[in-house]
This record gives structure tokens, sequence and C-alpha cells, in this order.
């Protein structure tokens, strides 16, 4: 059928239109991940995986009303909506060094705020990445809004990447989040963009999207100007207390489909298999991975939700035949 063919040639370049994002999205699964993997092939010659951990350092208690997540305040989500002590930087930096010591590259750090405030608890965050970089890790930090100011603070520190996800589309996700708007989170990503940090900002799948909400978180992430070096795409991990508990299960082919036109879309980025491995076999896995898949969160837990154990993504990557990287 014509809308099943590809509108054009692998080095399409933004601003994308949803026409052309959508027909992407519907082309027939082995002509898309010919596609991503010839994309993928081109510009990433150092085909191996990137494993990165993600600590939760202030755990609970957020006041946002994010649908999907069991730290908000405004769900009953058990002991996670409660507030937590924020981790002490000894406690931290033996983590990151564990997490090296595993095999990570990268190690992130979460804090369940709605936005950085200056004050003892934002400089400990910054003491936090600077004792992270002088291990020899990406830092990565994931805090909330973040302004012009504070951005560049962070930058002095040496924080290499933020991650402040888009989530979903504009329509879709005034029906997930009300207490932050979508420009709300675009300024972020301007504010990292600006202090000279590496974006990292993806989305969820599962949430009740349609798939025309897939292709525009896609296509609003591939037209930023440049384009995010890393792109995570998660699925819902359903928590039972948060709004989203019911929702079925995604079916693991269309977070491979995401995988395969984030690549194409964003050929430079770093496409991170994220959230929601747990309910995926082994298989969508690989095959995430031969779509453009170049990165996985490594431990068994992200943040407060469960991820596939050490041992487990070992066995994974060996089996594959896909090396990790390695500290440089």
């Amino acid at each position: 059928m014509e809308s099943a063919r590809l509108p054009a040639q692998p080095d399409a370049s933004p601003p994308f239109t949803p026409t052309h994002v959508r027909a992407l999205y519907d082309t027939p699964l082995f002509a898309l991940l010919d596609r991503a993997r010839e994309v993928h092939c081109a510009h990433h010659a150092d085909s191996r995986v990137q494993l990165c951990t993600l600590l939760s350092v202030k755990t609970g208690g957020c006041p946002e009303d994010c649908a999907y997540c069991p730290q908000s305040s405004h769900h009953s989500a058990g002991a996670e909506a409660a507030p937590a002590k924020m981790l002490d930087v000894a406690e931290v930096l033996d983590a990151a060094q564990r997490a090296k010591e595993h095999g990570s590259t990268r190690f992130c750090m979460g804090a369940a705020w709605r936005e950085v405030k200056d004050g003892p608890a934002f400089d400990r965050v910054l003491a936090m990445v600077r004792g992270v970089k002088a291990l020899g890790l990406e830092a990565c930090v994931t805090l909330g809004m973040v302004t012009e100011s504070q951005a560049a603070a962070l930058k002095q520190a040496g924080l290499d990447a933020y991650n402040h996800n888009l989530d979903t589309s504009r329509d879709h996700y005034r029906s997930i989040i009300s207490t932050r708007t979508y420009d709300d989170r675009l300024r972020t990503l301007e504010n990292v963009r600006r202090a000279g940090i590496t974006v990292c900002s993806g989305g969820i799948i599962g949430m009740g999207e349609t798939v025309d909400d897939r292709c525009e978180m896609l296509r609003t992430l591939a037209n930023l100007g440049p384009q995010p070096e890393s792109v995570p795409i998660n699925a819902l991990v359903r928590v039972a207390g948060t709004p989203l508990e019911h929702l079925p299960p995604i079916d693991p082919l269309d977070l491979v489909r995401m995988v395969a036109c984030a690549r194409i879309l964003m050929p430079r980025a770093r496409v991170r298999l994220s959230a929601g491995r747990t309910e995926l076999t082994r298989e969508a896995q690989v095959l995430a991975m031969y779509a453009g898949a170049n990165s996985i969160f490594y431990g068994d837990k992200l943040l407060t939700t469960p991820n596939p154990d050490a041992d487990e993504d070992r066995a994974l990557l060996r089996d594959a035949g896909v090396e990790a990287m390695t500290a440089e």
C-alpha cells in the first residue's frame, strides 16, 4: 500500500512533518528494521552498547501528579509516595563506584523534585556530580525543571547530560500531567542546551496514547535544534496505586518500532532502551538493539521500578554477540 512506503531517503532531515513520521511508523516491520539498521551502521561505527546505572538520590513526595509515577504525592503507590531523606554524597559515590566496577560508564542521578531549588540540596547534587566525574564516569541528572543559572552551575560542576523527558505528545500530555505544562518541559531543555550540557529526552509508550501521539512525540524531539544526544524509549511500568495501573501491557513490537523510528529520525543520538524491559522477552530486547538501541539501563532498579538484574543483562549481551562499552 502507498502508506507503507518510506517517505524519504535515509538522510532525510528535519523539520519533519506529521505525515512523514506516521508513514515511517507504518512501514512494514522488516523494511523498517532494514532501514533503521542501515542508518545505525552509517552513524555508529562503534557497535558496543553503553551500560548506564540510574540511582534515586531523593525518593518520593513529589508534588507533581504524573499519572505513571509511584513517587507522586498525589497517588497512593505505597511507601514510595512518602518523601525519603536525600542520600549523602558518600552514599551516592559508593553506588557510582560499584556501578563502574560492574561495567557502567554512565551514572545517572534522579531526585523526585518538581524543580531545582537553590540551596543545600542542590549544592549536594553539584558535589555528587563532581564526585561521579572524578570516578571517570559520565554524569547525568534528572531533577525536574531547571533555570539557566542552575544549568550553568551543573555544567561548571562537570555534568555531561540532563534528562528531562517529554513523555508523550503535546495533546496527550494534558491527560497525564496537570502540574507542569509541555512548554515547561521544552523550556528546561532549552536552558540545558544553552548551558552546553547534552540533552537526554525521550518518552513513554503504553499510557493510553494513540499511534499519532507516539509519532508526534518523536517528531517534536527530532525537530529540536540540535537534536537530543540521548533518547530514552520507555514502556509504562504499571504500578499499583497510580492512575495507569490497570492499562494493558504494550505489544513488544510497538517498542521495537519506536526504537527503529527514533534511530532513523535522530541518527546520531544514543537511543536508550529504558524502563519496562522486565516485561520484554530476550528476543524483543535483541530486536530493539538490532533496530538501533545502543544503550541499556543496568542494575536491578530504575529509580523505584524493577529492571533486569546484571547477570541477565550480561547473558543477553553475550548471547546477542554484543560488547559493552568500557571506560576510556
